[in-house]
C-alpha cells in the first residue's frame, strides 16, 4: 500500500493570471508590459513558449496565412524566407519575439491549471494548478486557444496493433518512416501537408479519407535578398506590402456571403483537382460534394499529385478494426501496417475539453453547465457571470479568410480597456450582462444563415447539433471597429466590501 503524496502548495498573487504562451498569451503579456503593468504571470503547461508552432512540427508543417500577415502588427519581421512561413520559423519568431519583449521571466513553464474560481466577496480570481501552484489574481486570461488538445479516434483493436501509433501534433521524429507501410488517418490541414512529404520516403502510403477537403493552390514564391533587405531599410514598404496582403484576404469573405460566387471559384477548384490528379476516377474520390467554403479551405501544391505516385492509396473505405500488424476496412481488405499516423486534428469545442476544467464563476454559475447547450461570450471575449474572465480567440472569433493574429491584437486592446475601465470606474469586478452578451449571439447566429458556413456540409466549425460557435461571420476590419473601445453600460460594475489579505496585497500592487 503507498501513500499519497501531496504537492507542496505556493500561492501567488498578481494582477494578471494569463493562461498560456503562444501568440495570444505572448501578445497579452507585451501588451501589459507596454502599459507599464509587470505584475502578471503566465501558466503554460508546455516546456517553452509557441504553443501550437512548439507542438506541430511534423513534416511539411507551415501555415496558411502569408507571413508578413501571420505575425504581430508591432513587430514586423523583414526577412521571412518565403510567402507562407514553415513551422520552425514561425517558431522562431515567437522566441525572438518573446526575448526581445523580456517576457521569458513571467513564464511559469511545465504548469497546467486545472481549475479556477471567482470569489465575488473579493473580486478575486484563484487558479489552481496540477503542479499544486495557487494563483490569486484579479483578472484572468484564458489564451490557450482552441488548438492545442489532439483528436485520437476511437478505432477497434488499436490497442492491440503492435507498430508505431502517433498523432501529428505529437510527432515522433525519432522513428524511420523509411520502408515501412504507413496508414495515414485524415485529410485536414495537417495531412496535406505531411503526406507529400513522406510519401518519397516509405514503401507504401495507405491515405484513409471520410471526407475529401478543398485544396487549392499555395504560392511557394521565397522573397529575394533584395525584397527583405528594402523591408528592413524602409519599414513602410513592409507595412504596405502587409496591408495590401490584408485587403487581399479581406476580400474572400465575398464567396464565404455569396455562396454562388463560392459556386463559381468552385469550378475553378475542380479543374485544379483534374489536372493535377491523372486517374479520372480517383479525381472524383478527391473532390468534395460541398459548397467550398463549408469547411477549411486548404492550400497546396504537393497534395494531389501525390496520389499519381504507385507507392500512395486513397482507401475510402470505413476502417472496421486494427489488427497486430494491420489494418482492415470495411469492405474486408486487409492492409499491411507499421505505422499508424493520426492526422485527426484537434478537439476544438470547450464543451469537450474543458469538461475537466473546474471553472466556476458568480454564485451559480460553472462554465461546463452554462455552455452545456454551446460555448458563447460577447465578442468572444467576456462571458457572463464570470467577472474579469477574458479570452483570446473564444467562441465564433476564428476566422476562414483572414489572419487570427489581426484578432487577437484586437482582443488584447479591448482587454485592456476593460481593466483602464475598471479601475476608473472604482471597481473590483465587472461582469458582462446576460441581455447583452445574448443579443450579440443571436445576431451572430442569425448572420450565419444564408453564407457556406451554413450550406449543409458538418465541419469542425459546429458543434454535434449543427450550430457554428467558432467563426467570426463578418469582416475582421468590423471586428476591429467594434472593439476598439468598450462600451461600458454593457457590464455591471462592482464594488466589493469585503477585503482579504490577498485582495489587499493586489490592490496595493496595482493601484
Amino acid at each position: 500500500m503507498t501513500s499519497k503524496v501531496s504537492l507542496p502548495t505556493q500561492t501567488t498573487v498578481v494582477d494578471v493570471a494569463i493562461v498560456g504562451s503562444g501568440f495570444g498569451g505572448l501578445c497579452m503579456a507585451i501588451k501589459l508590459r507596454e502599459a507599464g503593468n509587470d505584475n502578471f504571470v503566465i501558466l503554460e503547461k508546455g516546456n517553452d513558449v509557441g504553443g501550437t508552432w512548439r507542438d506541430n512540427s511534423y513534416p511539411g508543417a507551415a501555415c496558411d496565412v502569408q507571413s508578413h500577415m501571420y505575425s504581430f502588427s508591432f513587430e514586423g519581421k523583414a526577412d521571412w524566407s518565403k510567402r507562407y512561413a514553415p513551422w520552425h520559423e514561425i517558431q522562431q519568431y515567437i522566441l525572438d519575439t518573446t526575448a526581445k519583449y523580456g517576457i521569458r521571466p513571467f513564464i511559469r513553464f511545465n504548469t497546467e491549471v486545472t481549475g479556477a474560481h471567482f470569489d465575488e466577496s473579493t473580486g478575486l480570481w484563484t487558479i489552481n494548478t496540477a503542479t499544486g501552484q495557487t494563483v490569486v489574481a484579479r483578472h484572468f486570461v484564458l489564451a490557450s486557444g482552441p488548438l492545442h488538445v489532439p483528436a485520437i479516434p476511437k478505432i477497434k483493436g488499436i490497442e492491440n496493433f503492435k507498430g508505431k501509433v502517433f498523432h501529428s501534433a505529437q510527432w515522433d521524429h525519432n522513428y524511420d518512416l523509411t520502408g515501412k507501410n504507413v496508414v495515414s488517418i485524415g485529410t485536414g490541414g495537417s495531412a496535406i501537408q505531411y503526406v507529400p512529404e513522406i510519401a518519397p520516403q516509405v514503401k507504401q502510403l495507405y491515405v484513409f479519407q471520410r471526407t475529401p477537403a478543398w485544396v487549392i493552390p499555395r504560392d511557394e514564391r521565397t522573397y529575394w535578398g533584395i525584397e527583405k533587405a528594402v523591408f528592413a531599410k524602409l519599414p513602410m514598404l513592409r507595412k504596405l506590402h502587409r496591408a495590401r496582403l490584408y485587403w487581399s484576404n479581406e476580400s474572400r469573405v465575398w464567396p464565404i456571403f455569396n455562396p454562388a460566387i463560392a459556386e463559381g471559384l468552385q469550378k475553378l477548384a475542380e479543374m485544379f483537382i483534374k489536372i493535377q490528379v491523372k486517374d479520372k476516377a480517383l479525381a472524383k474520390k478527391l473532390t468534395p460534394d460541398y459548397t467550398i467554403g463549408c469547411k477549411r479551405v486548404l492550400i497546396s501544391n504537393k497534395y494531389y499529385p501525390t496520389f499519381n505516385r504507385k507507392n500512395v492509396e486513397l482507401v475510402t473505405d470505413g476502417i472496421l478494426e486494427v489488427k497486430e500488424n494491420s489494418i482492415v476496412t470495411k469492405d474486408g481488405v486487409t492492409r499491411p501496417a507499421d505505422c499508424i499516423i493520426l492526422g485527426t486534428g484537434f478537439i476544438v469545442d470547450p464543451r469537450i475539453y474543458m469538461k475537466d476544467f473546474a471553472c466556476t464563476g458568480l454564485t451559480g454559475h460553472n462554465l461546463v453547465d452554462d455552455w452545456k447547450d454551446g460555448a458563447e461570450a460577447y465578442y468572444g471575449i467576456s462571458v457572463t457571470g464570470y467577472p474579469n474572465m477574458y479570452q483570446l480567440v473564444g467562441p465564433n472569433t476564428a476566422l476562414g479568410h483572414n489572419s487570427i493574429i489581426f484578432m487577437i491584437e484586437a482582443q488584447v486592446n479591448y482587454i485592456l480597456d476593460c481593466m483602464k475601465t475598471l479601475k476608473a470606474q472604482g471597481a473590483d469586478y465587472a461582469n458582462i450582462k446576460a441581455s447583452v452578451q445574448q443579443s450579440f449571439n443571436e445576431k451572430v447566429q442569425a448572420n450565419m444563415k444564408g453564407t457556406v458556413w451554413s450550406s449543409g456540409c458538418a465541419s469542425w466549425y459546429q458543434q454535434d447539433n449543427g450550430k457554428n460557435f467558432t467563426i467570426w461571420p463578418w469582416s475582421t476590419w468590423k471586428y476591429w471597429l467594434e472593439t476598439r473601445k468598450i462600451n461600458a453600460s454593457d457590464y455591471v460594475w462592482v464594488k466589493c466590501q469585503q477585503q482579504t489579505s490577498a485582495s489587499k496585497k493586489q490592490a496595493a500592487t496595482t493601484h
